[in-house]
């Protein structure tokens, strides 16, 4: 006779299923099939996909990069409408994006495989831009933001299944109200970092969710220094943020390793002082890609894409450019931490 357990299964806990010779994760409900399929199976290796931006004017363009090379992107479509100040999240096969601007309220979905205009995905439950976003293999989170303009800060929460189109819904509410922060995730934890708390006022709080559940966010610990309107990628077990505001653009990349609580570690610089209102880093399971973005001294867009070695620490190196120079755009992939 099977005992019962001597305390409560933690959220993210590991065991090997002995029945099915399969590896299981606890997802707070039940236990669940870890994944041996691979973005190398779908679609020849990992993709980054950027979606929308300003130019300065807003555009619908789409571009995609194979990770685990180096070049320029490509065509990929165009979302149903100009759009930038955009958050995104990804499964293996599914990419979501939240577009952004007064009134508008939009999810908007590829599938990531192929190539080809988005289509509607569903709308986020509350009116909102400059919010960030982040993914597990099934559920996709989106933090924060502002409406209908500073100071009118938000501290929602809300997901949705992305293997169903439909609306968001409420998850719980940020430490503060934020806009302009990052997120990323491994594959039981989202993690937003950084942003506005005021106008003006950055904040270098870090703090976490388990995306499996509902609830408020907790606090994880801080960054090195303040920011706002950066970039971040993840892999499994790092999670990395880079660039932004601290009001001056800067270069800086930083670290946290996921499962642990504590403060930022530094990492090493972008080759270029930019920020972007809308994350346009992405990641693969080693390499941590960074695009567009606003640059220091012009203020003008870029077309720059970084890459890092998540792995190790050191400075980006130059990966190719986007087919369009812009900020404000957000980029998603098929293989970042929050897949496994």
């Amino acid at each position: 006779m099977e005992q019962p357990p001597i305390q409560l299964t933690p959220v993210g806990a590991l065991r090997f299923n002995t029945d099915s010779s399969r590896m299981e994760y606890y997802d707070g409900n039940q236990w669940v099939n870890i994944s041996s399929d691979s973005p190398e199976v779908q679609t020849g290796g990992t993709r980054g996909i950027t979606g929308g931006g300003q130019t300065p004017s807003q555009i619908n363009t789409i571009d995609y990069i194979t990770i685990a090379t180096t070049g320029n992107a490509t065509d990929f479509g165009d979302l149903p409408n100009v759009a930038s100040e955009l958050a995104g999240c990804s499964s293996r096969t599914v990419g979501l994006w939240g577009s952004s601007g007064p009134a508008v309220i939009d999810i908007n979905k590829v599938t990531i495989s192929s190539t080809g205009n988005a289509a509607q995905f569903g709308d986020l439950s509350t009116n909102r831009f400059q919010s960030s976003a982040c993914s597990s293999s099934t559920r996709g989170v989106w933090s924060g933001g502002v409406y209908p303009g500073w100071p009118s800060f938000k501290d929602e929460i809300d997901y949705v299944t992305i293997a169903s189109d439909g609306n968001a819904v409420d998850f719980g509410n940020m430490l503060a109200a934020t806009t302009g922060p990052v997120s990323f995730s491994s594959p039981t934890r989202g993690i937003v970092s950084g942003g506005y708390v005021s106008p003006g006022t950055y904040q270098n709080t870090i703090q976490y969710i388990t995306i499996a559940t509902l609830g408020n966010a907790a606090d994880f610990g801080d960054m090195p220094n303040l920011h706002g309107l950066g970039f971040s990628a993840s892999n499994a077990v790092r999670g990395l943020t880079a660039g932004g505001s601290t009001p001056s653009k800067v270069n800086t990349i930083n670290y946290i390793t996921m499962a642990s609580l504590g403060n930022g570690i530094d990492f090493g610089d972008l080759t270029q002082v930019r920020d972007s209102i809308g994350d346009g880093g992405c990641a693969s399971s080693t390499r941590g890609v960074f695009a567009g973005a606003r640059t220091d001294p012009s203020n003008a867009v870029a077309d720059t894409i970084d890459y890092v070695q998540i792995m190790t620490t050191g400075n980006a190196v130059d990966f190719g450019n986007l087919t369009v120079a812009r900020d404000r755009c957000a980029s998603l992939s098929n293989g970042h931490g929050g897949l496994g």
